[in-house]
């Protein structure tokens, strides 16, 4: 486990987000002083031991007060893919220029940039590897590959800035498109996914990205200062991992296999007329393997992933679990939220 210098200040853009909220938690526990800045109100426990402060990482003028007296910066904040182009656009790309202008200006020591595999496109060849070349799909993963374009400049300019490529990552707090699945678990239904399900998908717990952060944060910054692909180190395939939380549900319920190219040519006609649960990316990469090399971020790092797929998911599910009074009906278009099912409302008469 990595330990922080004592007193570590830390700025969490995004910090009441779903990876947010847990990383705060993960650096409280190690005696950082943690800011986090996100536009929505942090309404949690943890709010009397950290600074709070509520804004658009594009507003200017709050940069000062968010930047004063921090060691440290990890960029969690992002416009998700169900957003509007042109939010997503606005805050992944334009609203990370601005940090990271701020953080040059005002000298901050290191920046941390929460990415995601969604660089990579609907990949050719496995395991992805860092140098793989950058393709995003639709507006989120091109807002993703523009915005570590952006940090290249600023890297070579001097900034310590190791980018992180975390695949899907589910935990406490982790709703999104993942309470499609503990939903049907827990009320004793099947669970389609497309194709057979064979296919070995990727998975990561939050808490091991965490300890990812950690490394990052504390590592020699001639290192660190570079670009890591963050996934479990034990998976199998996408049926495996969502067999063991429809196992844990305890209803008997098996995950049930859709024709791949009739599924994906439904769901592109439910995107269009907003009824799709799930983005393209997911739809069109769910049905075929999915995995990243960590073996740079194991070497040099030091990176040691605690949780398989099926352990994450089933930590996330006995959370969901024990939070769903709590959860509500809202929907919205973050991971702490439910994503509205669409047509899956109606799937659920079927399985």
């Amino acid at each position: 486990m990595s330990v922080p210098k004592p007193g570590l200040r830390v700025l969490v853009t995004g910090g009441a987000g779903f990876m947010g909220i847990n990383l705060v938690r993960h650096l409280l526990a190690r005696g950082c002083a943690v800011r986090s800045w996100d536009i929505a109100p942090f309404n949690y426990p943890e709010a009397d031991r950290i600074d709070v402060l509520q804004g658009d990482i594009r507003d200017l003028s709050l940069h000062d007060r968010a930047f004063e007296g921090v060691d440290l910066v990890v960029h969690c904040a992002a416009a998700l893919p169900l957003a509007a182009p042109a939010e997503i656009r606005s805050t992944n790309v334009d609203g990370t220029r601005l940090l990271l202008e701020t953080a040059a200006r005002t000298g901050t020591g290191r920046f941390i940039h929460i990415s995601s595999t969604a660089v990579y496109g609907i990949p050719d060849h496995h395991p992805l590897i860092e140098t793989d070349r950058m393709v995003g799909v639709g507006p989120y993963g091109a807002s993703k590959v523009a915005a570590e374009e952006i940090c290249a400049p600023f890297r070579a300019a001097g900034m310590v800035l190791p980018i992180l490529r975390p695949k899907s990552f589910v935990g406490p707090e982790r709703l999104g498109a993942f309470e499609l699945l503990y939903d049907f678990a827990s009320t004793g239904h099947n669970f389609p996914v497309l194709g057979a399900g064979d296919n070995r998908y990727q998975l990561l717990d939050v808490e091991d990205l965490c300890a990812a952060v950690m490394l990052c944060a504390t590592g020699d910054a001639g290192k660190v200062n570079a670009t890591f692909n963050i996934g479990a180190e034990r998976f199998g395939s996408l049926r495996q991992s969502f067999q063991a939380v429809l196992d844990r549900a305890g209803h008997g319920k098996r995950v049930i296999g859709l024709p791949e190219g009739p599924a994906i040519w439904t769901l592109r006609g439910l995107e269009a007329l907003h009824l799709s649960p799930l983005y393209k990316w997911i739809y069109e990469t769910a049905g075929k393997e999915s995995f990243v090399s960590i073996d740079r971020a194991k070497s040099v790092l030091g990176y040691a992933p605690d949780y398989s797929n099926e352990e994450a998911l089933i930590r996330n599910f006995d959370w969901f679990l024990a939070n769903r009074g709590r959860i509500g009906a809202a929907h919205g278009v973050t991971h702490r939220v439910p994503w509205k099912r669409g047509a899956l409302a109606v799937a659920r008469l079927v399985f």
